[in-house]
């Protein structure tokens, strides 16, 4: 069984996308191989997507924000999913990505928008990645069924 590309779109590419291609890196095996991108990508990773990432053991590498069209050219890898995790990257008109993947849309709180003490953000950042790590946890387990019942928010 040949590995399958999943794609996760944000706005900015820098917290909840960074985290989920990590994540499903890391969780996924052989079957899976994750990427990120940004409609609109950030200067790079939030400080605390990285942080939260480390605190949990995850090796980051060369994780950095990336625009949605590097996944859409002749070159780009072939996608079998797209998942958008935030609301105001469904409503944009999206690429057309190459291999016709399936889509699907998880509601995210966004970590980086969270106003307060260092201590209130972390603690947005630890929701998150709880979030994603039992939802792609059951998507690794069985992609086809989760993706279409898959309610993160």
């Amino acid at each position: 069984m040949s590995r399958k590309n999943v794609l996760f779109l944000c706005n900015h590419n820098s917290a909840r996308s960074i985290i989920a291609e990590v994540l499903l890196n890391d969780l996924g095996g052989d079957r899976y191989r994750a990427f990120s991108a940004g409609i609109r990508p950030g200067d790079g990773p939030h400080p605390m997507a990285l942080e939260t990432l480390r605190a949990h053991g995850h090796e980051i590498g060369e994780v950095r924000s990336k625009g949605a069209e590097l996944f859409t050219g002749p070159d780009a890898p072939t996608l079998h999913y797209v998942i958008t995790l935030c609301d105001s990257v469904a409503q944009e008109d999206c690429p057309v990505w190459p291999g016709q993947p399936e889509r699907a849309q998880w509601r995210l709180p966004n970590p980086a928008a969270v106003a307060g003490s260092d201590a209130e953000k972390r603690a947005a950042f630890e929701e998150l990645y709880a979030s994603l790590r039992r939802g792609l946890k059951i998507f690794a387990e069985d992609d086809e069924r989760s993706l279409r019942n898959m309610a993160l928010a």
